[in-house]
């Protein structure tokens, strides 16, 4: 068997913003820019790996949400416990740098884990939780 990991979603409040930070902060190109009435979902991903891509979402499209589950997800993001992912660089010092000139929101800087990787942490314009390791 031959799987191999496509896209995966996490959600946005601003697409905008969303769009600035994964395309003008993180270097990723944009793959698609879709909307819908007053919604848009953004596809983006690394140049390096064209099969993969981060597909931006609005919260809580699907009909079948009701309107206290939308309001428990917009506290979610709100406190980044709702949608994360995490990235890999060779370069955690500079892209910790690029981030923090960029004006992301940083939870925790470049640190050795005691389960043995080095990682950072930060929170994207809707909150979503961005972990970025050092590749060895």
């Amino acid at each position: 068997m031959d799987i191999v990991i496509h896209s995966s979603f996490l959600p946005h409040t601003d697409p905008d913003a969303a769009l600035a930070f994964y395309r003008d902060v993180l270097g990723f190109e944009v793959r698609g820019d879709v909307g819908y009435q007053d919604m848009r979902w953004i596809t983006v991903g690394p140049p390096s790996q064209p099969g993969t891509s981060i597909v931006l979402h609005p919260p809580a499209a699907d009909p079948g949400i009701t309107d206290d589950e939308r309001r428990t997800i917009a506290e979610m993001m709100a406190k980044g416990t709702y949608g994360g992912i995490n990235l890999a660089t060779k370069d955690l010092d500079g892209v910790f740098e690029r981030l923090q000139a960029g004006d992301a929101d940083v939870v925790q800087e470049p640190t050795d884990q005691p389960y043995g990787v080095r990682d950072c942490a930060f929170r994207d314009p809707s909150g979503n939780m961005i972990r970025i390791q050092q590749l060895r």
